[in-house]
């Protein structure tokens, strides 16, 4: 099928022109559209994890992909986000009277795109039929600009500096192009306020990034910029991946439409990072299941909802996830919910030595002394663990302490997970010997674990300082001693109140028989977040010189039942 691509504009109701490239089949007959609006310039077109427009347009649509206002060639002025609600609406009702089209619009996206379909659904343009987002951040606040109330530095600044050496190019300021290219390839993590960056204060006085910085609290700013989803009910496609930065974004939105939403609402993830969407992230290659199906499964939800061909994708699980470890695709008919508890004991060296801190599951009465199921890989024999006086007392009952200094001049540095570059899963156990680290390995297991769905952690804990930060990661140790991380969550503590809670990434994974899981707790995971100063100053007036040292306890066992809570299955997972 022969393609003809075009290009062509519209007029938003305010008198701003719109630019889009526009391919349609060179044959007769309506075609449904496919609209993505988007600011890195059309002709990319998102195929850094989509095929290109063409192979969409071979399967019977015309695709529309435009440059928003004030990106690309479109006329106006770029303000994040703030005109995608009307541009969208106006962008949806003039692609649906496009020559050629039969007048049903879907929407297709990830990441900013995503947003926009969002945007655009929420005055509910009767065109639009069904919308695909992908990778997005529901509340602006909570899932995108910070996480746990910490800031999300690294993401968040290379962004911003990408958005504004673009504004840059478009304005033809050559010498504010070629300086904030160079930040983008090196950031400025350590000027006098690191959060506060003095290149974008000199040369993008106008980015988003100082209002996001400034507002480090939910307010009526995030609530006035995220968008309303009081009038979304469509049928929705929701795409994300295990170590993307706006997984969470992702989850919750596809949960408040399933609690909400009258229409079909189905939700796939994939072992994947932000971009690209491929088998192998970081150091782990997931297999030939793990390649990128999206664009043909998104061409089978729209023939159904905008062709009207039954392409039986309803008749399948709303839910499939990808299971690491397996390598496999699960289906789910619900998001899971099952939990079960490790619980963590220590003989008070766990910043010391990686057999000192102990993940247990609840003790029975009749079962082995926790000594006897202690996981000693490449570290000590069985016989040696009793200069901790392990065998004379009861560790599943006793309170024990763990201390940790956090070193501003030296903080526990970022490494794989979901907020960072490059993100996925990463060979850690150099890093988890650091002595600002605690760590706190399983027993190797009798049998295979199967984990999915949502992750949290509870710990008592406490600091010298107003304010302190906890990182939790989550990774699996090998009989070979590798260690991989599989999930982490970040949390900023300003008013302390224990336990604190620290919500980790979801994940669908497989423990093989005989490894053991670990959780490594820091005060730090910089530069993915700020080092936080400790005197409870927010990040955009926290001087380089103004950080303290921390030092931070945490207590377990006994009265204080720090734990991890595990979304534990069973096979078959339908």
């Amino acid at each position: 099928m022969r393609i003809i691509k075009q290009t062509q504009s519209m007029t938003t109701r305010d008198g701003v022109r719109l630019d889009a490239d526009i391919y349609r089949p060179e044959q007769p007959g309506e075609f449904p559209v496919l609209l993505m609006r988007q600011p890195y310039g059309k002709t990319i077109a998102s195929t850094v994890v989509y095929a290109h427009p063409t192979w969409y347009a071979q399967q019977g649509y015309i695709v529309v992909i435009q440059d928003v206002r004030g990106r690309g060639t479109s006329q106006g002025e770029f303000n994040l986000f703030s005109a995608e609600i009307a541009d969208g609406e106006d962008s949806v009702n003039w692609a649906a009277n496009l020559p050629g089209s039969s007048g049903n619009v879907g929407m297709y996206g990830f990441s900013y795109q995503g947003m926009t379909q969002i945007y655009a659904a929420s005055t509910r343009p009767t065109a639009l039929k069904t919308i695909c987002p992908a990778m997005i951040g529901y509340d602006l606040y909570a899932d995108w600009a910070y996480e746990g109330g910490a800031f999300c530095l690294q993401a968040n600044l290379g962004w911003a500096i990408q958005l504004a050496t673009e504004t840059a190019r478009i304005k033809g300021d050559e010498t504010a192009y070629q300086r904030l290219f160079k930040a983008s390839r090196n950031l400025p993590l350590f000027d006098q306020v690191p959060a506060s960056p003095e290149i974008l204060k000199q040369l993008a006085p106008d980015s988003f990034y100082h209002d996001w910085i400034e507002h480090n609290q939910a307010d009526y700013f995030w609530k006035n910029l995220s968008p309303n989803l009081d009038n979304v009910d469509l049928p929705m496609l929701h795409i994300g991946g295990w170590f993307d930065t706006y997984l969470r974004g992702t989850l919750n939105f596809y949960q408040e439409r399933v609690n909400q939403s009258q229409h079909p609402q189905h939700l796939i993830i994939g072992p994947w990072a932000h971009l690209p969407w491929g088998r192998k992230v970081g150091e782990i290659d997931y297999g030939i299941e793990a390649n990128n199906p999206i664009d043909e499964l998104q061409i089978r939800w729209f023939d159904y909802f905008l062709k009207g061909i039954d392409t039986e994708i309803l008749e399948e699980s709303p839910i499939a996830l990808f299971e690491m470890g397996s390598n496999q695709w699960r289906e789910f008919y619900s998001w899971p919910n099952q939990n079960q508890s490790y619980f963590l004991m220590s003989t008070g060296l766990a910043s010391i030595r990686e057999d000192a801190g102990i993940l247990m599951e609840p003790v029975e009465e009749d079962s082995t002394p926790i000594y006897d199921n202690l996981s000693v890989s490449n570290s000590l024999e069985l016989e040696d663990i009793s200069e901790f006086d392990l065998e004379e007392q009861d560790i599943t009952q006793s309170e024990a302490f763990d201390i940790i200094i956090h070193d501003p001049w030296r903080p526990v540095p970022t490494l794989g997970g979901h907020a960072t570059f490059p993100p996925g899963a990463f060979e850690r156990s150099a890093l988890d010997c650091r002595s600002d680290i605690l760590t706190y390995t399983s027993a190797p297991l009798e049998t295979d674990l199967h984990l999915a769905g949502d992750i949290f952690v509870e710990v008592y804990c406490e600091a010298d300082t107003p304010s302190f930060d906890l990182c939790a990661v989550l990774s699996e140790v090998r009989t070979d001693g590798c260690v991989y991380n599989f999930s982490q969550g970040y949390i900023r503590v300003e008013a302390l109140e224990n336990p604190v809670r620290i919500k980790l990434q979801a994940t669908c994974i497989k423990i093989s028989q005989f490894n053991s899981i670990r959780l490594s707790l820091s005060g730090a995971c910089f530069p993915a977040y700020p080092v936080n100063p400790g005197t409870g100053q927010p990040p955009s007036q926290t001087r380089l010189m103004d950080a303290q040292i921390i030092t931070l306890t945490l207590r377990c066992g006994g009265n204080f039942p720090s734990k991890v809570v595990l979304p534990v299955v069973s096979l078959p997972m339908k």
